[in-house]
Parts: structure tokens; sequence; C-alpha cells
């Protein structure tokens, strides 16, 4: 995974997803990841929150936001038409996919993560 993000200035290594489920993997491999709702998949995101997420998004000219696959895209789907972002696709995070699907093992939720993160993060 390293030797996949390497190309990757750390200025752009900033992440949008709906909830803040990726602080291991930030951590791991130097990516901020910046959520408008914390670790429970069942909070709610305040007015104040988004907005804050909207105008950093668009100082920080970031893109392109993420939903994982245990969250609706609904959040998401607001950040990118509010911020001039496109939706990015679905992470995996807190569950695997079902038997056969894109992220149905631990290595292959790294698979389907990492190109679309390094993609977003160089602006393809």
């Amino acid at each position: 995974m390293r030797a996949e993000l390497k190309d990757v200035p750390s200025g752009q290594r900033r992440i949008i997803t709906s909830h803040d489920a990726f602080g291991y993997f930030g951590a791991a491999y130097g990516i901020t990841f910046l959520a408008p709702v914390g670790v429970s998949t069942e909070a709610e995101p305040s007015a104040a929150g988004i907005a804050k997420l909207i105008r950093q998004m668009r100082s920080e000219g970031i893109k392109v936001v993420f939903f994982e696959n245990m969250t609706s895209p609904k959040l998401v789907e607001t950040l990118a038409s509010e911020s001039g972002a496109r939706v990015g696709g679905t992470l995996f995070s807190d569950a695997l996919s079902p038997p056969g699907g894109p992220a149905d093992s631990y290595l292959r939720m790294f698979d389907n993560n990492v190109p679309q993160l390094k993609a977003a993060m160089l602006g393809m």
C-alpha cells in the first residue's frame, strides 16, 4: 500500500468520507480523513459541521468525496453538490462485501479502496 501511495504528494493527502472510519488507515499511510460525522454511523451531522466541511473542501480544493458501504450516500451526495466535488465511489470500512464482491476479504478491501483513494488524491 505504501508503494501504491508513494506518488501522492503530502499536500494532497486529504479525503472526505461520510463518517470517521479510517483513523488507523490514515495514521498508517499519512492521509488525513475528514468527515461530517464521528465514528458512529448512527450519528447525525450538524448543519454547522456540514457547512464548515464544505468551506474547507472549497478552500483546499478537495474534489472527490466517498461514502462507506455501511452508510447512506445522501450526506455525501449533499457534500458533493454543495462543494462542486464528485462522488468517488464506495469505500469499505466497517464491513466487507458479500462473497464474490469487490471487498470480500480484508486484503480485497485494500485492493478496492486504495486505487480509488489514490485517484481522488491525484485528481484523476
